[in-house]
């Protein structure tokens, strides 16, 4: 679980909310209306842009933001010294028992081409592409809640502007003008707080985890077609430290 996730969420909306609670009644920014057009309206002109199934994928996408599953580098490393000192004094075959155990997909497949004797230059060219689709499918869920970022304070702007039309329209009835108000300025405020606390900030913790697994995979390739060309374990140590900080670099044990 990402602590710094959920605990900026918690401390943004819980300081704005006791901004609230302190200078007044919280109950008068609730306002169903303005709620219909900022969330209505967002979700919308998302799906005009994007096909439903990507559109539906943003529950996944925030439970990624949530979730950290990014593998511990040093223990990767320690990994592929192994592998490439059981496949140089027993051959490339041995590895075989070990792919079975393997819960990664992508370094499961990585290494059973490599025990299938494939060339080192077909299997980077295998796993990059690999790498090349990952990162896609990535970028059209950042790009999905990059949308959903810009339409909402958009979106609350065209609900300001209904407030006003209808508050100018009923000048006359000063019991409308309260109500009219409000759905002029509580739109607003709901639209830049989805797209200010919730949306962009998503969509950057998403580019971030995007980046950490495109990592995680090249290191993976790196460490593999070490093995696949009989390095020493210890030039292979070396090749996959250089994917690490300076602060991470340690000798793998």
């Amino acid at each position: 679980m990402d602590l710094a996730t959920i605990v900026g969420m918690v401390v943004s909306f819980g300081l704005i909310f006791t901004a609230i609670l302190v200078n007044g009644d919280p109950l008068l920014f609730l306002d169903a209306p303005s709620a219909l057009i900022v969330f209505g309206g967002t979700c919308g002109a998302t799906l005009t842009q994007y096909p439903l199934g990507s559109f539906l994928q943003i529950g996944a996408l925030i439970r990624k933001t949530l979730v950290d599953k990014t593998p511990e580098t040093n223990q990767l490393i320690n990994r592929f010294i192994d592998y490439a000192g059981r496949a140089r004094r027993e051959g490339i075959l041995s590895l075989e028992n070990i792919v079975n155990g393997i819960a990664d997909p992508y370094l499961k497949k990585a290494l059973q081409l490599t025990v299938d004797g494939l060339e080192p230059e077909t299997i980077q060219n295998i796993l990059e592409a690999e790498i090349q689709n990952t990162e896609a499918r990535h970028e059209v869920g950042i790009e999905l809640l990059r949308a959903m970022g810009g339409y909402a304070p958009a979106i609350g702007m065209m609900g300001t502007v209904i407030g006003l039309v209808q508050m100018l329209e009923n000048m006359s009835d000063p019991s409308t003008i309260g109500s009219s108000m409000a759905l002029a300025l509580i739109t607003t405020f709901y639209g830049t707080i989805l797209a200010n606390l919730v949306f962009l900030p998503l969509m950057g913790k998403l580019q971030q985890r995007s980046r950490e697994e495109i990592l995680i995979m090249e290191l993976q390739m790196e460490g593999v077609l070490g093995i696949s060309r009989g390095e020493n374990p210890r030039i292979i140590m070396e090749k996959l430290s250089s994917f690490q900080t300076p602060k991470e670099r340690r000798r793998p044990a």
